[in-house]
Formats: C-alpha cells, sequence, structure tokens
C-alpha cells in the first residue's frame, strides 16, 4: 500500500468524495460521481487511488447496537503501575483483543487510557471490568463512567478544507 498523501494533496473533488463516503458507504459509484460533479470513469479513478493510498480505510455496516441488546456503555480510565515501552505494547496488544472495547485512546493526563466498552447491562460490565479490562497487564486501577444518554455518537469524518 502507498504512503497516504499529505492533506494539501487533496482537491476538493477528493475532500466531497470522503465526505459523501464518510455518510454513506454503499453509494454507487454512478450516484457518487453525479454528487461530487464528475464523470463516473474520473471519479472511479479517485476513489482507488483514495483506497490504494490508505485514506479509505474500508467499508463497513453501521449497526444499531441497542437493537442487539448491546445498550449499556462505560468509558473506562485506566491508570497503569508501568508506563515504559514494553508495558505499553502489552498493554495495547492485550486490550485489543476484548470484544466489548470498542475504543482504546492513551491519554496525556492523569491516567493512561480511557476505553469505550459497550455491554447488554451494568451486570456484564461488572464482568468484563473485574475479568477482562482489569486482569490486563501493568492495570494499577480503574475509574469507571456509565453513559446516561448518547446524544452524538456518529462521527462522519470531516476533511479541514482551509488545509487545502
Amino acid at each position: 500500500m502507498a504512503k497516504a498523501q499529505n492533506i494539501g494533496e487533496l482537491d476538493q473533488f477528493d475532500v466531497r468524495i470522503l465526505e459523501i463516503l464518510s455518510e454513506d458507504g454503499r453509494i454507487s459509484v454512478t450516484e457518487l460521481s453525479k454528487r461530487v460533479g464528475l464523470s463516473k470513469t474520473p471519479c472511479q479513478s479517485r476513489l482507488k487511488r483514495l483506497i490504494d493510498e490508505g485514506i479509505i480505510l474500508g467499508f463497513r455496516a453501521a449497526i444499531d447496537p441497542q437493537k442487539l441488546g448491546l445498550d449499556h456503555v462505560a468509558f473506562t480510565e485506566v491508570k497503569l503501575s508501568d508506563t515504559r515501552e514494553k508495558a505499553l505494547n502489552e498493554f495495547n496488544s492485550a486490550v485489543r483483543k476484548i470484544r466489548e472495547v470498542e475504543e482504546c485512546h492513551m491519554i496525556a493526563g492523569s491516567f493512561d487510557y480511557l476505553l469505550k466498552v459497550r455491554t447488554s447491562d451494568i451486570r456484564k460490565y461488572r464482568e468484563v471490568l473485574g475479568e477482562k479490562i482489569s486482569s490486563l497487564p501493568n492495570v494499577a486501577n480503574t475509574s469507571t463512567f456509565v453513559v446516561m444518554q448518547s446524544v452524538k455518537d456518529h462521527r462522519p469524518v470531516r476533511v479541514d478544507t482551509t488545509l487545502l
């Protein structure tokens, strides 16, 4: 895979393609080309280039977790006992294996990682926290924040056109 371009190397057509696909990844190339304002062949070429360069990472279905009974969301702060590179790599590798952890971010602050954890209910969350998260390498302590309502959960990519 080729190295991705700098943002300055994208033009307004590339940006528009990215914005449209971030909202609807199943749009046909014909419809995409109409909405972007290009004919089908150049639009298809740009789409292929954006994929080949790793700017577009893939396409997936957006699934409603509530309809699957996964209503409980918690954010878990994790503080490690060791933050040397080896310890961080061990934690990173292990946390990727926990299915219930939807997101994991290393944080600069009073704790080391912030996890977004989705389960069916608080009982299942306690199980994941106690049996999986707390057992991760070098975990010293955790703190949990339970989501009462998700006000905005879908974040389509918006390319900063001032950088073009």
